[in-house]
């Protein structure tokens, strides 16, 4: 069994997605430290007048001390602004509107917490993708450890024989505790796909919504041609 994980993120980009689409199972680690100016609140669009960056406001105080399990999201009206600026970059993409009504669904729920809202827009991507990678939750379980330690435990008690880390994992990852415990390494290399995108050169490293609603159901095929070592 193939097995990867990642903490929540907003709106995530393609990365992820093609790293869950690899995997046979995928651990939501939503009970990591909450790291401020990390994408676990934040992701950019495309517009016609350049990247526009959308963060979700949350409480700030001992974040550091925080779980992002824990964070709490501000709500006073941050969601309707993400709809707006999502309609206004996107509205003449063609498959527009085969996706942003169940987003638009999705942002309007008032969420007490960031790890919910990440967790429903993650379902609603890998639907939209056509990805049916099981997901666990590593809140419900009791993963002891640090860094390199923390992956192998968790490879262990879900029975993994294979992990794939992403590309930062090569700075931590202790490779030769995997191969003592039987589990084979993956770092992931994503060659970004190029696909047609509204206003002008190509930007990439975006949400992932930038290649649904410009690809609709062929962003699937463009994801998968991905590579991944």
């Amino acid at each position: 069994m193939i097995l990867t994980a990642h903490q929540p993120s907003y709106l995530p980009w393609l990365g992820l997605v093609n790293k869950i689409m690899k995997a046979d199972l995928f651990c939501y680690f939503d009970c990591v430290q909450y790291q401020k100016k990390e994408y676990d609140n934040r992701n950019s669009i495309k517009t016609n007048s350049g990247i526009l960056k959308l963060s979700v406001p949350v409480e700030s105080k001992n974040h550091f001390k925080k779980k992002i399990n824990e964070i709490r999201i501000i709500n006073k009206g941050w969601n309707k602004k993400h709809i707006k600026s999502i309609k206004l970059a996107y509205q003449k993409s063609k498959y527009f509107d085969n996706y942003f009504p169940e987003l638009e669904d999705i942002l309007l729920n008032n969420y007490e917490k960031l790890t919910e809202l990440n967790y429903k827009i993650l379902k609603f991507l890998l639907k939209s993708f056509k990805i049916t990678t099981p997901i666990v939750k590593a809140s419900d379980y009791d993963f002891k450890g640090n860094k390199s330690s923390l992956v192998l435990d968790m490879c262990k008690q879900l029975k993994a024989k294979e992990y794939i880390f992403g590309g930062e994992g090569k700075n931590y990852a202790n490779t030769k505790e995997f191969i003592k415990n039987n589990i084979k390494v993956h770092f992931q290399v994503f060659n970004h796909p190029i696909y047609n995108q509204l206003y002008g050169k190509f930007v990439p490293n975006l949400s992932s919504i930038d290649l649904l609603f410009n690809e609709g159901s062929n962003s699937s095929k463009i994801l998968s041609k991905a590579n991944l070592l």
